[in-house]
């Protein structure tokens, strides 16, 4: 195992390992009690998705470890499950099962374009701006999300949305949550969110705001039933073949692709891995997060991708895939605490939301914003997707005023043709749309 890892050649040893695969753990553990609240949004079954993030988590974090041996953590998606829930299944009507067997087409693609290296073409095609504006854009949406569940936004007649009963005691528990996560965090305490969510829970049931576990049954338990989301992909891949449909596989493939090329580079170039500029393996890498994706579809998830906060083991020394092995094997440890699902309301998780809006809106900084052509399709791609509560139409005007900016300005030469059909892609989106 040690030569298998290069232990020896990395520095590293099975107890730091070990530390990292447990810290990146409690990192990212929040995604098994907000996955199923956003799901659960969607009227999917919050036992069978608790489930399947455990077990979509587990299995590709396994792949990513043994394949391709780097300590990089997976898990269903901050942000494209907010897109799955709210913009997909509520906003466009369009029914989870659907909406799953979407997710398992964007991971099958994603597998294809990796073993036929057509994934070099693609991200060089968008524009980078463009992909940093994208992930700003889910960022604010995310938060938007966050604020709206605990009550701090809500739905105004004369205004659209306005600032809710903030002295109601679940808004300022939401509050308090945020509060305390933003001081763990800032602390520089890695696992500041998961620990933000424990320390407001206790304080919800203090005030009779949480239910409160009345003995060991109600912490831990048998594990749930997948039987509700469990092969619905496959059920319904048929009904993915419409205009619509191909927009939102071509968000959950754009989102997922890209946001994993970021976090795999930002990973490894922590840990030492980086190459010449180059990142070793980096097609193994993809196939294990493209391969998870299909495996979360098939359980019942969102997209699964690879987590940023697999920094925080890396920060403690991980620099092997044996980190992810770690992370694992706790991940099917904790699909024995399903019943804390009771006790992680939405005030509970919303923090958590906000919180990962923010750091997800960092990537505001590498936008040209001084190029006024750059600036007008980055501008209406961030702001459109809280504003029309879709990521997708947000990805969709902005690639749409993209070339038309361009042209204009005469930097058409610059513009892959790629770019030319996404925009006439998008169009019709609209149009078909109406």
């Amino acid at each position: 195992m040690k030569n298998y890892f290069q232990f020896k050649e990395l520095g590293t040893s099975y107890k730091t390992e070990f530390t990292a695969g447990l810290t990146t753990f409690l990192a990212m553990a929040y995604i098994l009690f907000v996955n199923p609240a956003t799901l659960g949004d969607a009227g999917m079954d919050e036992g069978a998705v608790f489930v399947a993030t455990a077990l979509a988590a587990a299995v590709g974090s396994l792949i990513m470890g043994l394949l391709a041996k780097y300590p990089v953590v997976l898990a269903p998606g901050m942000g494209l499950n907010a897109f799955f829930a709210y913009s997909v299944v509520l906003g466009s009507g369009i029914p989870w099962e659907t909406a799953l067997a979407g997710v398992l087409a964007s991971g099958l693609i994603f597998i294809v374009l990796t073993l036929t290296g057509i994934r070099e073409k693609i991200i060089n095609a968008i524009p980078s701006n463009l992909k940093m504006a994208v992930g700003a854009g889910i960022g604010l949406f995310i938060a938007f999300i966050g604020l709206t569940n605990a009550g701090i936004v809500v739905d105004d007649e004369a205004t659209l949305v306005a600032l809710g009963a903030i002295t109601s005691p679940n808004v300022l528990l939401a509050i308090f949550g945020l509060a305390i996560s933003v001081i763990l965090l800032t602390k520089g305490i890695k696992a500041g969110i998961f620990y933000g969510m424990i320390v407001t829970a206790i304080v919800g049931m203090f005030f009779g705001l949480v239910p409160v576990p009345q003995g060991i049954n109600d912490i831990v338990g048998s594990v749930p039933s997948i039987a509700p989301t469990f092969g619905q992909a496959f059920m319904h891949f048929g009904d993915i073949f419409t205009i619509e449909m191909l927009v939102v596989i071509l968000t959950f493939l754009f989102v997922d692709f890209f946001d994993t090329a970021g976090t795999l580079m930002a990973v490894a170039s922590q840990a030492g891995l980086v190459k010449d500029n180059k990142l070793p393996r980096a097609g193994k890498a993809l196939f294990a997060d493209s391969a998870a994706t299909v495996v979360g579809a098939t359980v019942g998830t969102s997209t699964t991708t690879s987590f940023v906060e697999s920094t925080a083991g890396v920060g403690v020394g991980g620099r092997t895939g044996f980190t992810a092995i770690v992370a694992s094997g706790f991940f099917v440890l904790a699909l024995f605490f399903s019943p804390l699902l009771g006790i992680v309301t939405s005030a509970v998780t919303a923090p958590a939301l906000i919180i990962v809006g923010v750091m997800m809106a960092n990537q505001l900084k590498n936008v040209e914003w001084d190029q006024f052509e750059i600036a007008v399709p980055a501008f209406f791609t961030v702001l459109m997707m809280p504003l029309t509560n879709s990521i997708a139409t947000g990805i969709a005007v902005g690639f749409i005023f993209y070339p038309i900016t361009m042209i204009v300005k005469g930097r058409a030469k610059e513009i892959n043709p790629i770019m030319y059909g996404l925009f006439v892609i998008f169009v019709l989106y609209f149009i078909f749309l109406n």
